[in-house]
């Protein structure tokens, strides 16, 4: 009988996921070569080759490797249920929390709700996992991640959201705009301007959105899925873009000034908050995070992306 790991599986499982030893190594907070030695130790136990390694492309499954990889989803699953019914026994939160997380904003609050969480149930690992919201339904859907804090955006029926923060939209200038000055802008000040768009799944729909109850449409000169590529653009003179959580820096990651002006007129707020599957707060540990998530909103400790408490 082969001798596995939850740990090798949860290894497996993140690289499948992610293509990737980089990435998934970023998403578990664990070195690449651990990630490398246990996929080699998997290979050598099952005795088959779970991944082909492509220099260009990273790694991609074997027709075996992705039999294991569903089987060891499954598994890490009916794990994390087992958690959940001792934490209901012993009435405290225990047991790994796979938490999903918008990656526009993830780096603002992620690490620090991780540390204060873990803090205050020490029986509890968060596993962090930043992707986008068509990701994020997906990983909630077939199981991947217990739950995610992203926006109300598209929210499937078979989800369930719990609002946390009202965001409302701002226009990201260079800091010598012509517009950068402003107390606010409006849609018909921007439709005509170079727009550098956030194309992420669902999130581009909202930003173009803003600007259909004018009837005006956006000049769309540069596409980025990456906010910190969105903002060195931007910071460099080639558009303005938008977004609903405010960067913690007046200066782009290259260096370049930017600032931040609020639209006003009828554009449409995102709420941020908690998506899970419905029942899932049946279990100890999901309601004990969903708790402290609230009380962070209600003690001021996510004012760093500004908007307005919802509780």
């Amino acid at each position: 009988m082969a001798r596995l790991t939850l740990r090798q599986l949860e290894y497996l499982v993140a690289v499948g996921e992610t293509g990737s030893i980089s990435r998934a190594a970023d998403r578990l907070s664990v070195s690449s070569p651990s990630i490398s030695s246990a996929i080699n130790q998997l290979e050598n136990e099952l005795k088959i080759a779970l991944f082909v390694r492509q220099h260009a492309q990273g790694l991609t499954l074997t027709q075996g490797g992705q039999r294991v990889f569903d089987q060891a989803r499954l598994v890490l699953s009916e794990v994390r249920q087992v958690a959940n019914v001792a934490a209901e026994i012993s009435g405290e939160a225990r047991g790994p929390l796979a938490v999903g997380c918008m990656l526009t904003f993830a780096q603002l609050v992620l690490p620090r709700i991780r540390r204060g969480f873990e803090a205050e149930f020490p029986d509890v690992r968060i596993v962090q996992n930043e992707l986008d919201q068509a990701e994020i339904f997906d990983a909630l859907q077939r199981s991947g991640i217990d739950i995610a804090l992203t926006y109300d955006m598209g929210i499937p029926t078979d989800l369930k959201f719990i609002g946390l923060v009202r965001l409302h939209p701002y226009a990201l200038l260079h800091a010598e705009h012509e517009l950068a000055a402003k107390e606010a802008v409006n849609i018909e000040e921007l439709a005509d301007l170079p727009m550098v768009l956030l194309d992420l799944p669902i999130s581009s729909d909202y930003f173009l959105s803003l600007f259909e109850t004018s009837g005006r449409q956006p000049r769309i000169v540069e596409r980025t899925r990456d906010m910190a590529v969105m903002r060195s653009i931007v910071g460099n003179a080639f558009g303005y873009s938008i977004a609903n959580v405010r960067p913690q820096s007046n200066v782009s990651p290259d260096g370049s000034p930017i600032t931040c002006v609020p639209i006003s007129g009828p554009v449409r707020s995102l709420r941020m908050g908690l998506l899970t599957t419905h029942g899932a707060e049946k279990s100890r540990t999901v309601r004990s995070f969903i708790e402290y998530m609230q009380e962070q909103v209600r003690s001021g400790n996510l004012n760093a992306i500004g908007g307005e408490a919802l509780l």
